[in-house]
C-alpha cells in the first residue's frame, strides 16, 4: 500500500543518542547535592537565581530536588555541574537553558554553562527536606 502522505524518514547518519552530548565529572555521593550554603558575594546571587529555576513538570526547584553537583564562579563565567532525574528526560533543553539564564541575570556572570554530571546517580535521597516538603505539597508522596 502506498501513501501520498510525506512521512518522515530516518536520518541515515544517524547514530543511537547523537542528540546526547554531555560531560562526566567525578563527584563523591558525599558532595552531592550541593546546595550553596555558605557561598557569597557573586557565589550565593547564582546559587540565589538557581532556586528560581523549577522543573517544568512540578513546581520545585532544581536545587531543591537535588539536581545541582556543584557551582564555580570565576572570571564572569558560571559553571554549573548539574544532573537529570534520568538521561532521557524530555524537559532537558528546557531546563539547561534556563539554568544558564538564571545564571547569567545575575549582575557580574557575563556567560554560563551547565555541564551534565551522571555520577553519582540522582536518586530521591538527594532532594532536599524543602524539596520533599514542595513534592509533598504538589502531592506527590515518596515516604515509604
Amino acid at each position: 500500500m502506498s501513501s501520498d502522505y510525506d512521512r518522515p524518514r530516518a536520518d541515515a547518519d544517524a547514530t543511537a543518542c547523537s542528540y546526547t552530548d554531555y560531560e562526566t565529572k567525578d563527584h563523591a555521593a558525599d558532595d552531592v547535592p550541593a546546595t550553596g550554603e555558605g557561598a557569597d558575594g557573586i557565589e550565593r546571587d547564582v546559587w540565589a537565581a538557581l532556586y528560581q529555576v523549577e522543573d517544568p513538570e512540578m513546581p520545585v526547584s532544581i536545587v531543591d530536588l537535588g539536581l545541582i553537583y556543584g557551582l564555580d564562579v570565576s572570571d564572569g563565567q558560571a559553571t554549573v555541574d548539574m544532573t537529570l532525574t534520568y538521561s532521557g528526560c524530555p524537559a532537558r533543553e528546557i531546563i539547561l537553558d534556563e539554568v544558564e539564564e538564571a545564571a547569567e541575570s545575575v549582575d557580574g556572570i557575563e556567560t554560563a554553562s551547565v555541564r551534565l554530571v551522571w555520577a553519582p546517580d540522582w536518586s530521591i535521597d538527594l532532594v532536599t527536606e524543602q524539596g520533599k516538603e514542595a513534592l509533598r505539597d504538589f502531592g506527590m508522596s515518596f515516604d515509604g
